[in-house]
């Protein structure tokens, strides 16, 4: 059972924290000179102006990036499973040094950041794929950092008066844009003063003809306000000669960086405003209406778009173009608009385009889009691993470093509190000997930690923090299951007892994290036609193929003819979710058997395993929150494929709880599962017999588990 969901927002470039770990991590970079490249080196560069700054093929370690943290008698470190720190001695996390720049404190993506610098220094455009939070915003934005300063442009737009539809584009260096706006507003307003004095004077005397020659009061006030309106809708015209700076990089530090995720198309390609008085010398002049869009604010640097695949069709056929040309005019984006009859000269858009997503993004992404970047650019999956050694963790115990002076408000770890972060990453990887590289949501455990120390006025965040933060950042997912296992508990839907025919206790994951039991019943009935296997629970089509793969299982290994049978198959609860995968094929194929051959099943014991058509039990995902839902319903057993033992690493609190018993044949699951000695050695060994399978040991006999890692 899944249910995912992938949620990516971006701050503001311009701000100076925010979350190291993902797409909200920042840099603390140093000042540097307007007119000196934006990527000052880091301390620990070479001094050699020979040297590659961008970390090319003559660098030869990575020491210039940052991301190694080095420590004495690392040989010694290799394999030691107790040092969790990878050998730095620290008393907080305020003892460990954090980078300055963006690049630098990039974690765990060695070629996904490799191909940043080489795409930076030859401005490539770069296609990341992978899950949410692993770093996909934070190597774009680290990108920016790297490209040149010196280049930024300014684009102002003027009247056109032969044409007031087609505003006409000038480019200047950057931080010339404000110079000239600001001389045109100074002689518009000397012209303006002029025109008004010249107003009063002629107002003046008007009335005072009107007053003191004709005698005729109204006839002057009139006049005068002829006279007035006149002057006002002449000085339109001198207003209307000041640009409208559309593109402003004065203040830019680095190169541009504009997240243009989810952007509707005005704000990605621009757009001109509605102007509600479109004639009689009213309407706003249309060059004052042109707003840029993302792709001309990212001139010279670099658009981010995450999930890529959300833009329109049209529009990433425009974006296409905007990449191809290097230049994009701007109009009006909605039909009904005044701003459809305007159009510019084209802006300048030379953009390098980092386009982002999950593996679905590539499917609704336009396939000229895909292939204008992979042509000219690169391609990158990001890891969701990593594989766990000493310099790993001391990069693991810098990111909480990083974590805690990005936000600037939480107290600093103690080392047995970043101890306690890292087992947490080994966990969540899923794999032994690897860690999580889901930065964004361990920095969300770090900073609910942090919180918890501060809301107690502690001056350093503890273990016990983080064991309470734990508890506290649960998902949504996992809030919703351990409601759902109390509620059937209270209802006494879960049975954890007894034997039953045709009931197995089967284990399922909601969302990525939590894990749910979930009972699956089977029953054999006399069929009015010819015989079928009928599922149901909201079955989706992975889960709908391991059942018929299963019913392969079950004609050639039972005895009774089943051709006129009906085999009803049942998801109790399954819930709005449905079922989706092969992870119950083994609990399927167990619940048919015993229905067949009227063979109980012990209720204190869950499964999940999928199922090959031959019988063997093949490895699935989520085994560790799987077995830790069995040991909150009260089951004291579960039945594992063989291959998942290396994945085990449930809490200390389960470990006395439950017994796993790991497998690696439908034959060894029914000798486990199935009640009854002398009925369940009977099937055992005839489906041993039809199979030609044979046990290499003992089943049963395992009655630990594997270590938790």
């Amino acid at each position: 059972m899944s249910d995912n969901t992938d949620t990516d927002a971006t701050p503001d470039p311009d701000r100076e924290a925010s979350d190291a770990g993902e797409e909200e991590a920042s840099t603390n970079g140093a000042k540097q000179d307007p007119d000196e490249p934006a990527s000052d080196p880091s301390a620990d560069e070479p001094s050699d102006p020979s040297e590659d700054r961008w970390g090319g093929e003559g660098e030869t370690s990575e020491t210039t990036l940052g991301s190694d943290v080095q420590v004495d008698g690392e040989s010694d470190l290799e394999g030691d499973e107790e040092n969790l720190l990878g050998g730095l001695d620290i008393e907080s996390t305020a003892d460990i040094e954090v980078p300055d720049r963006l690049v630098d404190q990039v974690i765990g993506q060695d070629h996904a950041r490799d191909v940043i610098k080489k795409a930076a220094k030859q401005r490539r455009h770069v296609m990341m794929i992978g899950s949410p939070g692993t770093g996909k915003s934070m190597l774009a934005k680290a990108m920016s950092q790297l490209l040149p300063r010196e280049e930024l442009q300014d684009v102002l737009v003027y009247h056109n008066p032969d044409d007031g539809n087609e505003p006409k584009v000038r480019t200047v260096p950057g931080g010339k844009g404000e110079q000239i706006v600001e001389a045109h507003k100074e002689e518009a307003r000397k012209r303006n003063q002029m025109r008004t004095f010249l107003m009063w004077i002629i107002i003046a005397i008007v009335i005072g003809y009107a007053l003191i020659l004709v005698q005729q009061v109204l006839l002057g006030i009139l006049a005068a306000g002829v006279i007035y309106l006149a002057f006002r809708y002449g000085s339109r015209g001198s207003d209307a000669m000041i640009p409208n700076l559309l593109v402003n990089n004065a203040n830019q530090k680095t190169a541009p960086f504009e997240d243009a995720t989810g952007a509707h198309a005005g704000a990605l390609l621009g757009d001109v405003r509605h102007d509600p008085f479109q004639s009689g010398g009213m309407e706003t002049p249309s060059h004052d209406r042109v707003e840029p869009g993302a792709i001309h604010q990212a001139n010279k640097g670099v658009l981010f778009v995450d999930e890529i695949n959300t833009l329109d069709i049209r529009s990433q056929q425009k974006l296409m173009t905007a990449i191809q040309e290097g230049e994009f005019s701007i109009t009006g984006q909605s039909e009904r608009s005044s701003g459809a009859m305007v159009q510019t000269e084209p802006v300048p858009c030379d953009f390098i385009m980092i386009a982002a997503g999950n593996l679905d993004a590539m499917e609704n992404m336009h396939p000229a889009l895909r292939s204008r970047i992979k042509g000219y650019g690169y391609e990158v999956y990001m890891d969701d691993t990593i594989e766990d050694d000493p310099e790993m963790r001391r990069k693991y115990a810098r990111f909480v470093a990083q974590e805690v002076e990005n936000d600037g408000r939480l107290p600093h770890f103690t080392e047995e509190a970043v101890q306690e972060v890292i087992l947490e990453a080994r966990r969540r990887a899923g794999r032994k000997g690897h860690l999580s590289l889901k930065f964004r949501d361990l920095g969300g455990l770090v900073r609910v930690a942090g919180d918890i120390a501060r809301a107690e006025d502690r001056e350093r965040t503890e273990r016990a923090d983080v064991l309470q933060a734990k508890r506290r950042s649960r998902s949504i997912e996992q809030q919703l299951a351990d409601n759902y296992i109390e509620r059937r508990k209270d209802y006494e839907l879960t049975v954890n007892q007894g034997d039953v025919v045709g009931r197995v206790n089967g284990l399922a994951v909601m969302g990525e994290d939590s894990g749910i039991v979930l009972p699956v019943m089977a029953e054999v009935s006399p069929s009015q036609g010819p015989g079928q296997v009928i599922a149901t629970g909201q079955l989706k089509e992975m889960a709908e193929e391991a059942v018929q793969n299963v019913s392969a299982i079950i004609k050639k290994f039972s005895d009774e003819d089943i051709s006129e049978k009906d085999v009803h198959i049942q998801f109790v609860q399954a819930g709005e979710g449905g079922v989706d995968g092969d992870s119950a094929s083994i609990t399927v194929a167990t619940a048919v058997i015993s229905a067949i051959e009227d063979v109980p099943i012990k209720q204190n014991l869950a499964m999940t395993g999928s199922l090959s058509v031959r019988g063997d039990v093949l490895p699935v995902g989520g085994v560790t929150h799987k077995i830790e839902a069995a040991a909150k319903s009260g089951l004291d057993t579960v039945i594992i494929p063989e291959a998942n033992t290396q994945d085990v690493m449930i809490e200390d609190e389960y470990e006395d709880m439950i017994e796993i018993i790991p497998v690696s044949h439908i034959s060894e699951v029914l000798e486990v599962a199935l009640a009854g000695e002398a009925e369940k050695d009977s099937l055992v060994d005839r489906l041993k017999s039809i199979t030609g399978k044979a046990l290499d040991h003992e089943v049963g006999r395992q009655s630990g588990s594997p270590s938790p890692q």
